[in-house]
């Protein structure tokens, strides 16, 4: 898009209408190669609107606030702002172009738009168009010019050169002379594009007749409307000294480089004069209108014309000087020439390449995609040429790279990925050099911070922990503690501890224990008892709080160690079980080593806890009665007497070997008979002895019944004792066992074992049975010595050894006994039927 450039008119309109015609006038864009450029007259009022740049930028106006938009200037003073709620960029403070540009054609304000969210970068530049607000100055108010009266037509006097700080056609354009019979003016154009004023004498000067001649120079500019200023200038006519001091040439050019000392010698200007003595010596001068920091820069030999270096060249502020330089003669009147002085300063590599950040977003989130902006960086050397080509790099060891923008500028993005759990934060080295020879170079650091995301989970010291616990612990009382770490930081390592739902003996774990979610402490909710509860476990979960938020698991294996909680329990005698009294009858023909009774108790605790031995305590004779240690079996010390009393009493101490000590006692009465089985026999022979017929006859009966039993038994026996063999033969031993559920005894994770104790009258078996991953139980079964047929029942599977080792352990405890052991298998009930 072009420029539409118009007159500019001062009239008499009030301030706020002239400024609101120049707004419409000048108000224009245009983007070019990326950037967008505004035009605006100078001297516009704060708060003129200079341009909607959220439409010409394609941005959202809603969205400016929430994306920070932002102005910054390279200028120092911010000249601008942006009204958020329309997108439009107006004027902060007012703009004078002569105080911000000076004396250049193009005035050229660059700013940068940074918005964030995400970050973006927008060049734009403000052109400040000149206004025609100031007149043409002279220096000099009075300007006095000496002139010898012999001097001929046609001799030129140079003028002082009116300044005006405004540019172009605002600037000065033309000089006018009042009018006059003598003198007129001449206009001389510089190579700058200056004009200097010159008077030029055309009529013969006569000081008697005029001695003293005033003249009016004015300066116009071009604007509109026209400016214009004045300077009096009086001609003194002199007499005599008719030649004035001339220089080789009317201008001089010179270079010098910018790191000059003082009292180098920069230029040495020459006049001559054809005059002679005191009328043909020369002194060497500055202009009467010298600038101050011409003064200050330099010094001029007045006997020589040697310009010499006063001050410290900067070409960055100056990059040359121009003045004049007066030549004149010691006659009477003295009389003057002129030349003009051209001093180019050359530039050298004398400035550091400088970094400045535009803007920095910090601190970046650690998963920020590769290519992510993170600063908006330019660089800045004062310098010109290769001196102020400046090129930006960054450091090798850091995960970031610069991309090149325009003029200058650079994004620093990310180039690899980002952990903050290596490394928190980065400080990202940014070199600046130019191309100068040698290369100046200077660094600037950029502190990148890392945000935490949450992308590490917590994790536990380990995966699985063993728990040891005594039974019948405190309810309440801590039982373990677990910990976990999470490498993130802030709300992303905060750790809560849980436990997972999951069944301990089809109950929920939660009603076993409870955790503290805050340390991890596992606590029991009421006393364990192991012979109901011997090891569970515990699936516990360390969560931490981010979002989304990451979680790990661990096991807790619990394992009940067993207490001696438990007496033991007398089983047999039954009536033992009811009180402490039992009663057994013993013939007094009983020899040493009757085995008068079985004491059988039974210990529900474990391991040594469960070893059960037995002791007499008390005896009415305790040399007649002795107990097994191990069995409880109850035995004749020696044969009954006639002198032993009929009715003896027994107390039996059962302990088992856990500590502290647990112990029962059972009391045994003990009743002693006289010929319990003899009464048959001497009645048979008493009967047989007897004569009579009629007794003849019952001893018949007798003896054919007899008979007829003991032929019975004897093929009862047989019958057995056959069967038996073969039952030998099948399986090794005369303990068989026989399981219908073929894919139980094929499943070896499925395992039984019984215990027996077969011996004395009463049997004991402890059967244990079921899968090797379910709960570990215990079951026991007692039969009567009177019971040729006992069922037990199992209800809930154990597990602990195979099941074949179920035969080993028949053989084992039966070694004279013949079992059958049958097993049916319904569901998950199992029915053991064992025949003696």
């Amino acid at each position: 898009m072009g420029f539409t450039e118009g007159g500019i008119m001062r009239t008499s309109l009030p301030t706020w209408r002239a400024l609101s015609w120049w707004h419409h006038l000048f108000l224009l864009w245009s983007t070019i190669d990326a950037q967008t450029r505004y035009s605006i007259p100078e001297e516009l009022k704060a708060g003129s609107v200079v341009g909607n740049i959220a439409k010409d930028l394609g941005l959202v106006v809603s969205q400016l606030y929430r994306r920070e938009l932002r102005i910054t200037s390279e200028a120092g003073k911010q000249y601008f702002n942006v009204d958020l709620g329309k997108g439009e960029l107006v004027v902060a403070e007012r703009i004078d172009r002569e105080d911000l540009c000076g004396q250049k054609a193009s005035c050229l304000l660059p700013l940068e738009l940074v918005i964030n969210n995400p970050l973006q970068l927008h060049r734009i530049e403000i052109e400040i168009l000149d206004t025609n607000d100031n007149s043409p100055v002279f220096a000099t108010k009075e300007k006095v010019v000496k002139i010898a009266e012999l001097v001929n037509p046609g001799a030129r006097f140079p003028l002082e050169a009116a300044q005006d700080p405004d540019v172009g056609i605002n600037s000065v354009r033309s000089y006018l002379l009042n009018k006059n019979e003598h003198f007129k003016l001449s206009v001389k154009s510089q190579k700058d594009g200056r004009k200097t004023p010159e008077l030029v004498l055309e009529k013969p000067l006569d000081r008697e007749r005029l001695p003293v001649h005033n003249l009016i120079l004015t300066a116009v500019d071009g604007g509109d409307p026209v400016l214009s200023g004045t300077s009096d200038i009086t001609v003194i006519v002199l007499d005599i000294n008719d030649n004035a001091p001339r220089f080789e040439r009317n201008a001089y050019e010179t270079n010098v480089s910018e790191n000059v000392t003082p009292g180098y010698e920069v230029l040495r200007v020459k006049a001559t004069d054809e005059d002679e003595g005191l009328n043909g010596e020369i002194e060497y001068f500055f202009a009467e209108q010298t600038a101050d920091l011409i003064l200050s820069l330099f010094y001029i030999e007045s006997s020589t014309g040697n310009i010499v270096v006063k001050g410290v060249l900067d070409r960055e502020k100056n990059a040359f000087h121009r003045f004049d330089v007066t030549a004149k003669d010691k006659g009477n009147p003295e009389m003057d020439g002129h030349c003009s002085v051209e001093v180019r300063v050359l530039d050298i590599n004398d400035n550091i390449p400088e970094i400045i950040v535009t803007s920095l977003t910090s601190p970046v989130p650690e998963d920020s995609a590769v290519g992510t902006v993170i600063a908006l960086l330019s660089a800045r050397d004062p310098d010109s040429g290769d001196n102020g080509k400046v090129t930006l790099k960054v450091s090798s060891d850091s995960p970031f790279k610069l991309n090149p923008s325009v003029s200058n500028h650079y994004s620093l993005v990310t180039n690899g990925k980002l952990d903050r759990e290596m490394y928190s934060y980065y400080e990202v080295k940014i070199i600046a050099a130019d191309s100068g020879k040698p290369a100046l170079k200077s660094e600037k650091i950029i502190l990148v911070e890392l945000l935490d995301t949450n992308d590490n989970p917590p994790v536990f010291t380990q995966r699985s922990y063993n728990v040891y616990l005594k039974e019948n612990g405190v309810p309440g009382s801590i039982l373990f503690s677990v910990s976990a770490s999470d490498l993130d930081s802030g709300e992303n390592a905060k750790i809560s501890y849980s436990i997972l739902d999951s069944k301990v003996q089809d109950v929920s774990v939660s009603s076993y224990v409870y955790m503290n979610s805050e340390n991890g402490s596992i606590y029991s909710m009421h006393s364990f008892d192991y012979e109901k509860l011997k090891v569970f476990e515990i699936h516990v979960q360390a969560k931490d709080q981010g979002s989304p938020s990451l979680s790990s698991n661990a096991t807790v294996h619990v394992f009940i160690l067993d207490q001696n909680d438990n007496a033991p329990a007398v089983i047999y005698p039954s009536s033992a079980a009811l009180g402490s009294l039992s009663h057994q009858r013993m013939p007094r023909s009983a020899k040493a080593g009757h085995l008068v009774t079985k004491v059988t108790a039974v210990d529900a605790d474990s391991g040594h806890n469960a070893w059960i031995s037995y002791r007499l305590a008390e005896a009415t004779d305790a040399s007649l009665f002795s107990v097994n240690l191990y069995t409880g079996e109850v035995r004749t010390k020696r044969a009954v007497s006639e002198q032993d009393d009929s009715s003896q009493r027994l107390i039996l101490e059962i302990k088992d070997d856990g500590e502290p000590l647990q112990s029962a006692t059972v009391t045994v009465s003990i009743l002693l008979e006289d010929a319990l089985h003899e009464p048959i026999s001497e009645l048979r022979l008493h009967k047989a002895s007897e004569p009579s017929k009629k007794s003849g006859r019952i001893t018949l009966y007798l003896i054919l019944s007899l008979a007829s039993v003991s032929v019975l038994s004897l093929l009862t026996f047989v019958i057995l004792a056959v069967k038996c063999m073969r039952s030998s033969r099948s399986s090794g031993s005369c303990c068989s066992m026989r399981r219908q559920d073929s894919e139980d005894y094929k499943n070896p994770n499925r395992n039984l074992q019984i215990q027996l104790n077969t011996d004395g009258p009463i049997k004991y078996v402890e059967v244990l049975g079921g899968d090797m991953m379910s709960q570990s139980q215990s079951f026991r079964s007692c039969m009567s010595p009177m019971s040729e047929y006992s069922d037990f029942t199992l209800i809930k599977p154990s597990s602990t050894t195979d099941f074949k080792e179920v035969i080993s352990v028949l053989d084992a405890s039966l070694p004279d006994s013949t079992w059958t052991f049958e097993s049916q298998q319904v569901s998950r009930k199992k029915t053991f039927k064992i025949f003696y």
